[in-house]
């Protein structure tokens, strides 16, 4: 048989698509020719097979071999196909049943010396196999523990193409080698900083608390020093431990990304917080062939903080106005588009002027009036308008220094965002949302959840006025759904609705 078939997945952003990777041998001038719109790197798999093939004991004929990666109109990228390109050539040149490897996915890089490398990206390729029927999996030594992390497929791991072809039949003698492996993540101490460490500023910790519970966006805008650093890095500690589909998807990014996953699923909601020097393409992703996650695609399930944020450019902010309303991070490119959720919180901090003295009670600014506008200008008004909570962050005084905090722990506040999680929840059944800061405005004002026009009418009089806009108003009846299930009542009051009008107010320049 002259003409072999297996099987690989071509990734683009977490859609895996199934290929067909054929070989084919036949007469004519010796060469091994790779077809099926392959990148750069995919090109040179030829040279890394045919060494593979060599050093394993396995040496390709000297014919003419053409491989084919089906279908042919998909971007394909990346060195993981070596491995399926060299099994299928095996297998049309005698040296392997066809058969074996017919329905069978095969994910891997190849060495000159015929050992197999870990490849970024096995946690979403495996898992599109399965969700494509494949019963097996043989992936490298070096990625069998984090591909093992996909239920309901068997994952076979091999160290080198010799033991993937003694696997699939080969009639050869095992030959033991050192496996690749892939860096582990390293031990780091269960340190996670603790709300009791903040001193005064209780407002700000209940506001923490409220977009916790609801997943709310959050500015928060004082000067150096307020602590606004401090309260960000608490605020994944307030959330809750992500659901099995959630951890799934983070674990992947984290794979596509390069970074390592580890022996298990990571339950916790990661934090991203990119330096205010990131471009665009570090923000949301990007990349010319193969397109790469960004920061807030591995803040997905999390928090994005971007602290000095109008020291960050006005365009790399103003990209985070689309996943912020539709919770999807779309990027488009000449031959490809590729999506990654962008269900994330947005937390930024800010000075309110370019020295950071404006409006503190201990400092002297030197800032003109046209500077701090100008300076908060950098955060666009559309921008601005998906924030749902905008908070002044004062110094703390000597006098609070000395009475220390209020006493609520990271784990007393997990609990009351737990709770209030659950009652938005219960609330939401039969609906596809299940947190206050997904639910549409028109669903908020429908009559059965419309509020009373006496408990609405502070908000009716803010739109009229030119106070808020419409999405600005749907943010608010969120934001008071969430207090209201902090509180423990039914449905939002006249002080529910005045405190989300609060923390929504903009700041004054």
């Amino acid at each position: 048989m002259t003409v072999a078939r297996t099987n690989a997945i071509a990734l683009l952003g977490l859609r895996g698509s199934v290929v067909d990777v054929e070989a084919h041998i036949g007469d004519g001038l010796p060469g091994f020719g790779l077809i099926g719109l392959p990148d750069t790197a995919l090109r040179e798999a030829v040279a890394r097979v045919k060494g593979a093939a060599s050093t394993s004991g396995l040496p390709i004929p000297a014919k003419r071999i053409t491989a084919n990666l089906s279908p042919a109109s998909l971007p394909k990228h990346g060195s993981g196909f070596d491995l399926a390109i060299a099994l299928a050539t095996l297998a049309a040149a005698g040296f392997l049943d066809p058969t074996a490897i017919a329905g069978v996915a095969h994910l891997g890089e190849l060495g000159l010396d015929g050992r197999t490398r870990p490849i970024d990206g096995i946690l979403p390729a495996v898992h599109a196999a399965a969700r494509a029927g494949f019963g097996t999996v043989v992936v490298p030594s070096g990625n069998l523990e984090e591909a093992s992390l996909v239920p309901g497929i068997r994952v076979c791991g091999v160290p080198s193409l010799r033991e993937a072809a003694i696997l699939h039949g080969a009639e050869l003698e095992p030959e033991p080698v050192e496996p690749i492996l892939r860096a582990t993540a390293p031990e780091v101490p269960g340190t996670e900083p603790d709300l009791a460490d903040i001193i005064g500023n209780a407002d700000a910790v209940e506001a923490m608390v409220i977009a916790a519970a609801g997943a709310h966006h959050m500015l928060m805008l004082g000067p150096p020093g307020a602590g606004k650093t401090m309260l960000a890095a608490r605020l994944p500690g307030l959330l809750p431990e992500l659901d099995q589909e959630a951890a799934l998807e983070v674990s992947s990014i984290r794979s596509l990304s390069g970074l390592p996953v580890g022996a298990s699923l990571s339950t916790r909601p990661p934090f991203e917080a990119p330096h205010h020097t990131a471009s665009a393409a570090a923000i949301v992703g990007g990349g010319s062939s193969f397109i790469r996650p960004g920061a807030a695609a591995r803040a997905a399930h999390g928090v994005l903080f971007l602290d000095e944020a109008p020291e960050f450019s006005p365009s790399v902010l103003d990209t985070l106005r689309q996943p912020l309303e539709s919770g999807v991070i779309t990027i488009h490119r000449a031959n490809a588009v590729a999506t990654y959720p962008g269900r994330f919180q947005l937390l930024l901090a800010a000075n309110p002027c370019p020295c950071g003295q404006y409006g503190a009670a201990d400092g002297v600014c030197t800032c003109p009036p046209a500077a701090r506008r100008r300076y908060l200008g950098r955060l666009s008004g559309p921008l601005l308008d998906r924030i749902d909570i905008q908070l002044p962050v004062a110094r703390i005084t000597s006098a609070q220094l000395r009475m220390g905090g209020d006493g609520m722990t990271s784990a007393t506040a997990r609990q009351r965002v737990q709770a209030a999680r659950a009652r938005a929840a219960e609330r939401l059944t039969g609906t596809p949302w299940r947190l206050n800061a997904q639910v549409p405005g028109a669903w908020l004002r429908s009559p059965d959840h419309r509020l009373a026009p006496d408990v609405s009418l502070p908000l009716d009089r803010a739109l009229e006025r030119g106070g808020i806009t419409m999405r600005g108003y749907d943010r608010v009846l969120r934001l008071a759904w969430t207090i209201a299930d902090l509180d423990g009542v039914d449905r939002p009051g006249a002080e529910q609705v005045g405190r989300a009008l609060v923390l929504r107010r903009a700041f004054a320049v």
